[in-house]
C-alpha cells in the first residue's frame, strides 16, 4: 500500500476517547460480556412526538428534498430567537444574531478555524470538552490550560489568568453549565468574564447545550451586558430536545463575528435537511412543560447516579446540573483509570475516568443519566457484589 502521511496538523491529536472504548464495550458485548454503559451522554429518550410528526409531514412533500440555505429557513431562525427570548430573556436578531449549525459541535470546529492560526493562544478548560482542545490545535493554535477546582466551584480564576501573558490570547472556551463537573452558569462570573474579554481583546465563547437539564433556570451569557460585543453562545438541541442525532444547534452572537463564520461553514456543507429544520421549529416552540417533564425523568435517575457513587466511596456535589454526575473517588484508587476499568472489567459496568477532561479531572468518574432506571439499578446490583 502507497505510504501517504499525514498533515502535521495532527501531531498531538488522537482518537476521540469514546470512539475506542465504545468499540471495546462493543467487542465485550460480542464475547458474551452485557456490559451496563454509563458513560455516554447520548439521550436515550425520544424527542416530543410533534417534533416527529412534523419531520414526518415535512418529508411528504416534495419540495422538501433540495439544497437548503447556509444559513437556515428565516423560521428556523426566529424560532432560536423566540427560544432565546423566553427562556434565556436575551432578545436576539434573527436575521444577523443567529446562525444555524450541523450541530454544536461543527460550531466549535469552525470557531477555531475561522479565528485561531499559528501563533495564536487558546484558553481551553482544564477539566473541559476534549473538542475545545482538538479544534484550537487543528487551527494551528496553542492551547493553553486554565484549571478549574472544586474548591473555586468549578469557575474560572480570573485573578490567576490576568497574572499571566495574554497578549497572544484570541479565545477562551468556557462552557456553563459545565461539563462534566456539572457547575452552574452564574450571572456574575458571565458579567466577569464580558470585562475580561473586553480587557484583554479575547473572544469568550461559551458552549451551552445543558442549560435546561436538571435546571429551572437556564442561563446565557448573551443575557448580560454587553456579551453581544464580546461574546459568542453555541447551543443545541441535541440534550434539551433529545435530538443528538439530528445535529440541529446554533451560534449566537455579533453580526460581524457570525458573517465570518459564515465564510468559513458555507466551505463546508450544504445546510440542513429542510423537514429537520421545519422539525427543530416545532422543538423550539414546546412550552416549558416539555422541559419539566423532561427533568422528572432525569431527577429519578440521578438519585441511582448517586446511590452507585455512595456504594464505590465517592464524594460528589448533590446540586449538579447536566445529565452527567460528577463525583470524586477514594484515596485508595491510583486514580480514575484503575477504578473505571476495575468496574468494567470486574463488574461490567462503565463509568468514564474523569482523566480523560484533563489532568484535573485524574481523581473523578462521570456518571451519565442517559439509562434507563432499571439498568442503574442493574448496575448498582452488579457493583455491591464486588
Amino acid at each position: 500500500m502507497t505510504h501517504i502521511k499525514t498533515a502535521s496538523r495532527l501531531e498531538g491529536i488522537s482518537e476521540y476517547y469514546f470512539a475506542a472504548k465504545l468499540r471495546e464495550i462493543a467487542e465485550m458485548r460480542a464475547a458474551g460480556k452485557n456490559v451496563i454503559n454509563l458513560g455516554i451522554g447520548s439521550p436515550d429518550l425520544p424527542p416530543d412526538p410533534s417534533v416527529l410528526e412534523s419531520l414526518h409531514t415535512s418529508a411528504q412533500m416534495p419540495t422538501s428534498h433540495g439544497y437548503q440555505s447556509y444559513t437556515g429557513t428565516p423560521a428556523l431562525r426566529e424560532a432560536w430567537a423566540k427560544w432565546y427570548d423566553t427562556f434565556y430573556q436575551a432578545k436576539l436578531d434573527p436575521a444577523t444574531e443567529i446562525l444555524p449549525l450541523i450541530g454544536s459541535k461543527e460550531g466549535i470546529m469552525h470557531i477555531a478555524m475561522t479565528f485561531l492560526e499559528a501563533g495564536d493562544i487558546a484558553l481551553v478548560p482544564n477539566p473541559g470538552y476534549p473538542t475545545y482542545r482538538a479544534a484550537s490545535m487543528l487551527a494551528g493554535a496553542t492551547v493553553q490550560y486554565y484549571d478549574l477546582s472544586a474548591e473555586m466551584e468549578w469557575q474560572p480564576d480570573l485573578v490567576a489568568l490576568e497574572a499571566q501573558d495574554l497578549s497572544k490570547v484570541k479565545i477562551m472556551w468556557v462552557n456553563y453549565p459545565h461539563m462534566p463537573t456539572g457547575a452552574p452558569a452564574k450571572s456574575e462570573v458571565f458579567r466577569s468574564l464580558i470585562a475580561f474579554g473586553k480587557k484583554h481583546n479575547i473572544l469568550i465563547v461559551n458552549d451551552n447545550p445543558y442549560s435546561f437539564i436538571l435546571n429551572s433556570n437556564p442561563q446565557s451569557i448573551l443575557s448580560q451586558p454587553g456579551a453581544m460585543d464580546v461574546a459568542l453562545e453555541l447551543n443545541s438541541l441535541s440534550k434539551s430536545n433529545n435530538m443528538a442525532g439530528w445535529r440541529m444547534g446554533a451560534v449566537l452572537g455579533n453580526p460581524a463575528h457570525l458573517t465570518a463564520i459564515l465564510r468559513f461553514k458555507s466551505n463546508m456543507d450544504s445546510g440542513q435537511f429542510l423537514p429537520m429544520q421545519h422539525a427543530a421549529i416545532q422543538a423550539l416552540n414546546l412550552s416549558k412543560d416539555w422541559y419539566t417533564q423532561l427533568n422528572t425523568t432525569y431527577t429519578e435517575r440521578q438519585v441511582q447516579a448517586f446511590a452507585i457513587l455512595q456504594a464505590i466511596d465517592c464524594q460528589f456535589d448533590s446540586n449538579q446540573q447536566g445529565m452527567f454526575v460528577w463525583a470524586k473517588i477514594p484515596d485508595h484508587w491510583a486514580d480514575c483509570y484503575a477504578l473505571s476499568d476495575h468496574l468494567l472489567y470486574q463488574a461490567n459496568v462503565f463509568l468514564t475516568p474523569g482523566g480523560i477532561f484533563g489532568s484535573a479531572g485524574e481523581r473523578y468518574v462521570r456518571i451519565s443519566l442517559c439509562q434507563d432506571i432499571a439498568l442503574f439499578k442493574s448496575a448498582l446490583e452488579r457493583i455491591k457484589t464486588l
